[in-house]
């Protein structure tokens, strides 16, 4: 009896331990790009479908989103559907459909000009609420206001935008000579 409470508790420790040894991150900026062309090849992450593009995306979500679901997030104005659901859905979204770690989906979407994971999660979940409510989905539109978007957000963090060190440095007299 005492031998199988022993075998049973290592067995447990084997196996809780092994999880963490299981998959370490990438080292280097090659295993990073290798590990990135390798998912952005893959149907299936982790068990889940990866969308192929934005038009696969939305027919996903039509199929995984019920119908009450989508009755309540169509009859709300986009702007307010899109900041309520970006915490839930999009949070689901961007981690389940690999946005950080590449999958074909997140690439579909670089490849239209949004790199930024939060960003290619608006515009999934912008384009679902325009086409539950049969209104265009404007790509093109959606990715030129994100883009302006990010132009802004980067010139008021370089404008307001805190110097930790400044440094000058003394020339020598014979180096302004030449």
């Amino acid at each position: 009896m005492k031998g199988k409470m022993w075998f049973a508790l290592l067995a447990l420790v084997f196996l809780i331990t092994g999880q963490s040894w299981g998959q370490k991150p990438p080292e280097t900026e090659k295993e990073f790009d290798e590990g990135y062309q390798n998912r952005i090849g893959l149907e299936y992450i982790d068990g889940v479908y990866i969308p192929k593009d934005l038009s696969d995306a939305l027919v996903q979500l039509n199929k995984l989103v019920d119908r009450d679901s989508k009755a309540s997030f169509k009859s709300v104005p986009e702007e307010e559907a899109v900041h309520k659901l970006f915490f839930s859905l999009g949070r689901w979204i961007t981690r389940n459909w690999g946005f950080y770690e590449g999958s074909r989906l997140s690439n579909s979407i670089r490849q239209l000009g949004v790199y930024h994971p939060e960003d290619m999660a608006v515009l999934i979940i912008r384009s679902f609420h325009r086409s539950l409510n049969q209104q265009p989905i404007d790509v093109k539109g959606q990715v030129a206001a994100i883009q302006a978007e990010q132009k802004k957000r980067l010139e008021e963090r370089i404008h307001n935008g805190t110097i930790l060190y400044e440094e000058k440095k003394q020339l020598k007299k014979d180096t302004l000579d030449r």
